[in-house]
């Protein structure tokens, strides 16, 4: 065997060593273990002084910073026609669905009750409703996928910004971050420069399809808008948020899971037998930095693990199944 071969066995020996070091932790480091895929608070994942020398694993020190006040993205005016088709296909839907759900109840009353109405067209009135649903699920997601926040409204909140739209007293504008796939913190005002004007813009929210940009997405509602601006129109934008203090790591030292995004930090004290231990530490996404994120959750004195994040989460997951074989 070649020397990578030998350092990838020895490697997949410590795996398998710490896995059999987990299963036997006390009830109390059995109790905060988390199920496979997700990070429990305070878990402590345990290298020891071999097994960390072939994980790789290297650490640092997050570095302070601030959010930057404003970031720039890419904006487009949407056309209102498709909004007003896409809630009027919704309406439609939920409508339809009401009614075949109305149709059953009154057939099984009637059933029940042996008047005018048989087995087979309450079984009729059901496959109908199966399908109302069905439509109503459909036009639900789209709707969803291409609206994003509009669809979280309340139902009259969202009626009032429909008939601004249509009525052309209110814009729509989808604002894409080139090169950006997700985001931090919502921004909590945005501008836009028509033609030298600084135009104010209210952020509804995320837009979860992708544009042909294929960038993150965030949707703008402008009221009173200029004469002749109008759907189509690309114009800059300016996206602003209250600058906050944070410490910058690598994207590569941030583990996303079902309860958030966590990074691993190094405990200052190594085990009398000389391993380290590491815990889990959910932290805040802020605003990303080239091939970085601004962070709150952390201190500039914390040691971060910011290559091999994935080996302590492997580990971790090794040790909760090992937890919940146990049980």
């Amino acid at each position: 065997m070649n020397r990578r071969s030998n350092w990838l066995l020895a490697f997949a020996f410590a795996l398998v060593g710490a896995a059999a070091s987990f299963a036997q932790d006390d009830d109390d480091d059995k109790a905060a273990a988390a199920k496979p895929g997700a990070a429990a608070p305070g878990a402590q994942p345990v290298l020891a002084q071999e097994q960390h020398s072939a994980s790789g694993i290297v650490v640092g020190h997050p570095r302070a910073a601030r959010s930057e006040p404003s970031v720039a993205a890419f904006g487009q005016v949407l056309d209102p026609s498709t909004l007003v088709a896409d809630a009027g296909q919704l309406d439609a839907a939920r409508a339809s669905e009401r009614a075949a759900s109305a149709e059953v109840a009154r057939l099984q009353a009637l059933y029940r009750g042996e008047a005018n109405a048989s087995l087979k067209m309450v079984q009729a009135a059901q496959a109908e409703q199966v399908r109302a649903r069905a439509q109503l699920d459909a036009a639900a997601v789209a709707f969803a996928t291409r609206w994003g926040a509009l669809a979280k409204m309340p139902e009259a909140k969202r009626r009032l910004l429909l008939d601004e739209v249509a009525a052309g007293h209110s814009l729509l504008v989808r604002a894409d971050l080139l090169g950006r796939r997700s985001l931090g913190e919502l921004p909590q005002a945005a501008r836009l420069d028509v033609d030298g004007a600084l135009l104010p813009a209210r952020v509804l929210g995320t837009v979860a399809q992708a544009a042909e940009t294929q960038g993150a997405g965030l949707l703008l509602q402008v009221e009173r808008p200029p004469p002749g601006f109008g759907p189509g129109a690309r114009v800059p934008v300016a996206l602003e948020s209250e600058s906050r203090s944070g410490t910058l790591v690598p994207a590569s030292a941030l583990i996303h899971a079902e309860d958030g995004t966590h990074v691993y930090r190094q405990l200052p004290e190594k085990g009398a037998d000389g391993s380290w231990r590491y815990e889990a530490v959910k932290v805040d996404l802020l605003q990303p930095r080239d091939d970085a994120w601004l962070v709150g959750g952390l201190d500039d004195d914390d040691l971060v693990v910011v290559h091999g994040a994935g080996v302590l989460w492997s580990l971790q997951g090794l040790d909760a199944a090992a937890s919940d074989d146990d049980d």
